[in-house]
């Protein structure tokens, strides 16, 4: 698509919402968040066609959106998303972790599904114009964060099969409570041998809803076997690991080795992901980027050269796995402790994003900043 991104900084409009929450009701809903029940007062809207390219931007009170029967996305899934938090730290200021990734991710996303690419700069500013009309909706008690979600959607109403010509993109925000209320637990986590998350060639490596529709199935078979997450394997061979439903997956061998599946396509790279991988090197050890088999996995736990294993990602951050249960076997003890590399890599983690440890690697962005009126 020729006209997918803005040579100039799109300017936003904003209309604040009448019917805003009061600080009472607001304090109240902090207070208990839990994930993706409630959202703030405000959402953001930029609209594309395929004659003007992106235009009206505006900030507009939080509410449904119109769309007609026929409208792209309902029928052909021409849909993608992020996710991304906003961090309050202890002087009251609000901040993001590598909102750049994210936007960078958006445009590959975008790509993959014929979806017009939204300028970085024009994805940050979208995020920061949120936080101007909402930075109240950030909480401050420990370990809590404002979700962001940012995604685009095909609202043309046609039924030919074709990429759209009139596109939508939004961000809204909901609290977060924490991840964890008792502590990083470890998890146990069910494998998938049915089915596949992605194939080759496929929409794996994009964030766009139809990998996560795939993946309720198996999840709910997961449940259904004691597990919280499910684990897939390459749709090539059935041999490799791929990653979790909505995470990725490493292995700790011995003290000083971090092994995690190689990106082949088909797994998504997450932001998370790539920070840990640093923070790892940071700290000396071999992070090897490459194939991992079910029975290395396996064999490694009963060698004790694999010493831990965890999962990461945006809402979660670091989760410990302390058993892969599949048809027929076993690995790993479900009673496990969280391992000493996995929890001090989530520590070192979260003290960046929350403020707590200097950000050495420049990956926080300022939110509650001069934003463009």
């Amino acid at each position: 698509m020729s006209q997918q991104t803005t040579s100039f900084p799109l300017e936003f409009e904003r209309t604040p919402s009448q019917t805003a929450r009061s600080i009472a009701e607001r304090e109240t809903i902090l207070a208990d968040p839990g994930f993706g029940k409630y959202f703030t007062d405000h959402m953001v809207t930029i609209d594309w066609t395929i004659e003007k390219g992106w235009h009206d931007a505006r900030v507009t009170p939080y509410g449904p959106l119109l769309l007609d029967p026929a409208s792209s996305v309902l029928h052909y899934g021409q849909e993608i998303f992020e996710g991304m938090k906003a961090y309050r730290h202890a002087d009251g200021s609000i901040w993001t972790f590598r909102p750049e990734k994210n936007a960078e991710r958006l445009q590959s996303s975008a790509r993959r599904l014929a979806l017009p690419e939204l300028a970085v700069a024009d994805f940050l500013e979208s995020v920061k114009q949120m936080i101007a009309v909402d930075g109240s909706w950030v909480p401050d008690a420990p370990e809590t964060s404002l979700y962001l979600r940012p995604f685009m959607i095909a609202n043309e109403s046609f039924l030919g099969v074709r990429a759209a010509h009139k596109v939508g993109y939004y961000v809204i925000a909901s609290p977060a409570g924490a991840y964890f209320t008792d502590g990083v637990a470890p998890v146990k986590i069910w494998l998938s041998t049915e089915y596949s998350r992605a194939g080759r060639g496929g929409t794996g490596a994009a964030k766009c809803g139809g990998n996560y529709a795939a993946s309720l199935l198996p999840q709910q078979e997961a449940y259904d076997n004691g597990c919280a997450q499910v684990l897939f394997l390459d749709g090539e061979t059935g041999t490799h690991i791929d990653e979790l439903g909505g995470m990725n997956v490493f292995f700790v061998h011995g003290t000083d080795t971090l092994v995690t599946p190689r990106l082949t396509g088909t797994i998504l790279e997450g932001v998370t992901r790539d920070s840990i991988i640093q923070l790892a090197r940071d700290r000396g050890m071999t992070v090897i980027e490459r194939d991992v088999t079910v029975d290395e996995w396996r064999d490694g736990v009963a060698s004790g050269e694999i010493t831990e294993v965890f999962a990461c990602g945006t809402a979660a951050v670091v989760t410990p796995i302390a058993q892969l249960k599949a048809v027929g076997f076993t690995i790993g003890d479900a009673d496990a402790a969280a391992g000493e590399i996995t929890l001090a890599l989530r520590q070192e983690l979260t003290d960046i994003q929350y403020g707590r440890l200097p950000d050495r690697h420049g990956w926080l962005m300022r939110l509650d900043a001069e934003v463009t009126a």
